[in-house]
């Protein structure tokens, strides 16, 4: 079997796979949301959001709820781009219809823009070790198994490594907020980032999707710490949302907020993305629950990770 030549991404952390596995000189086209490493930002785009990303949470929430109450898609894709960069593997997504297009989509547009002549590779993850498994997919449909399984091997290795450096430190109760009007806490991937990290993740749910919760629930489980990661939101936007979350009765009374341990993280860039930046994600998580511990241990904090202080 030929191994494919023309990659087209439509999700971030398909993009950052790709580059990863080496097969960047083959991405020829992207999503809106591809952003690293920087050169894909010079690629053509093929996708764009029917709601304001720069809205605040609750209003996203809301256009949201509206698109798919009408039974419509949050983002189209440009069908004639599509056609005319003529990719022979389609790397999509099937495990969030607010995250990237969704593989229904995708199938039916390259069904009527290119025939048979591309493969659609869709990633579904739902635990870390899911997105190890879908860097082999890609990399068995990209003919570059062997890379993969490098790569894979690497970032295992790094994982547990964090793992055993963090299993003597105290484990601080941690919530991590995914959204925050209305709140949802943080499932798939990251209770697992957490306890790696040296967490004790609570109310959210391994390998489960994210979905909203009362906010009398955060303030009934009393966190010992606060991470903030907004998906799709960089860190300024989730600074921007502090002050009403702040607002929130009982917020100045969680243990978390006591002890300043109210952290942002650039949940757009790290913990949304099921792709190989999953490891910084989970030493950003250790640097941001064990302070003292890990300073000045990882330069990518810079500009991903900021201590909330009410203050400020």
């Amino acid at each position: 079997m030929t191994e494919p030549q023309r990659i087209v991404t439509l999700l971030p952390s398909a993009t950052e796979i790709c580059f990863a596995l080496g097969l960047g000189e083959r991405v020829i086209g992207v999503s809106h949301e591809c952003d690293f490493p920087p050169a894909a930002r010079a690629l053509p785009v093929l996708t764009a959001p029917k709601v304001d990303p720069h809205a605040p949470s609750d209003e996203i929430d809301r256009q949201v709820r509206a698109l798919v109450a009408d039974g419509l898609s949050v983002y189209r894709i440009d069908e004639e781009r599509l056609r005319a960069l003529a990719p022979d593997l389609i790397v999509t997504q099937d495990a969030c219809e607010v995250c990237a297009v969704s593989f229904a989509e995708v199938q039916e547009a390259a069904r009527r823009m290119l025939g048979e002549g591309a493969q659609v590779v869709s990633l579904a993850p739902l635990t870390v070790d899911d997105v190890l498994e879908d860097i082999r997919r890609v990399g068995r449909a990209a003919g570059v198994a062997s890379v993969a399984e490098a790569l894979v091997s690497g970032l295992r290795a790094r994982l547990e490594s964090l793992r055993a450096e963090t299993a003597s430190l105290p484990r601080p109760r941690t919530i991590v907020l995914e959204w925050l009007a209305p709140p949802m806490i943080a499932g798939h991937w990251t209770p697992e980032l957490i306890r790696i990290a040296g967490g004790d993740p609570i109310l959210g749910h391994d390998g489960r999707p994210t979905g909203p919760i009362p906010w009398e629930r955060v303030v009934e489980a009393s966190p010992e710490a606060l991470l903030v990661i907004p998906c799709g939101f960089p860190l300024a936007q989730s600074r921007a949302e502090m002050a009403a979350l702040a607002a929130r009765p009982g917020f100045a009374d969680l243990p978390a907020v006591r002890a300043g341990r109210v952290v942002l993280l650039d949940g757009n860039a790290y913990f949304n993305r099921p792709g190989p930046r999953l490891v910084e994600s989970a030493e950003l998580a250790a640097l941001a629950l064990h302070p003292d511990h890990f300073a000045g241990r990882f330069p990518h904090a810079e500009g991903a990770l900021e201590r909330w202080s009410s203050h400020a």
